[in-house]
């Protein structure tokens, strides 16, 4: 009985979010509101916020669990290769069974315009940083386990895991700002930024793309 009482909360939640999701693609995310949310799932405003804290917390959910995913992945990499391979190998490994995760709740497609959104709305774009720093201190906090390294005495996780999230954001800033919003799009920007890494802090800056 509880596995299916757990069911159906779930698929409550799923709910919301998917009805939120093409509520803020259709109106604008500012001019949804929450009552225009729950009545399009047909349940109460007392529900909603048995889910989620504000209209804020559900326009991010699923970003957070791509985050969440993310994490978790890092800490099952095996043993060995340098903490960058360890970042760079997980992103290619998660790439498809985090987008089974999201298409559980929403169409691929409508989570990569809400990200659109996102990017140009400042209430969900503050509350995106926000959540954003919580999470490099969870990557650089693992990265420092599999070192064993104090983080508070040896900045070399933080350094990092800012580094790159840094390029993970800026290959998202360039992909929603342009036309193309697919997955495979998103993909090939991001794992473009990346590859740029290395060569962006080296001191030979001569040959572009080097």
């Amino acid at each position: 009985m509880t596995g299916l009482r757990e069911r159906k909360k779930q698929r409550t939640r799923d709910a919301l979010v998917r009805a939120a999701h093409e509520l803020f693609v259709e109106k604008g995310y500012e001019e949804t509101t929450v009552d225009e949310i729950v009545a399009a799932v047909d349940v109460s405003q007392r529900t909603f916020f048995r889910y989620f804290s504000s209209k804020e917390e559900v326009a991010l959910s699923l970003q957070m669990l791509v985050s969440e995913r993310y994490v978790e992945a890092v800490r099952r990499q095996p043993p060995g290769g340098s903490p960058v391979e360890v970042l760079r190998t997980t992103l290619d490994e998660t790439w498809e069974s985090i987008g089974e995760a999201i298409e559980e709740i929403v169409p691929l497609p409508l989570y990569m315009r809400m990200w659109q959104i996102t990017e140009t709305t400042p209430a969900l774009l503050a509350v995106q940083l926000r959540h954003a720093a919580e999470t490099e201190e969870g990557l650089a906090a693992e990265i420092a386990r599999r070192e064993g390294v104090d983080p508070d005495s040896d900045p070399r996780p933080r350094v990092l895991v800012a580094a790159f999230s840094g390029v993970m954001r800026a290959a998202f800033r360039s992909w929603s700002s342009g036309g193309d919003i697919t997955v495979t799009a998103a993909q090939h920007a991001v794992e473009s930024y990346v590859d740029t890494l290395g060569p962006a802090l080296s001191d030979d800056w001569g040959e572009p793309g080097r």
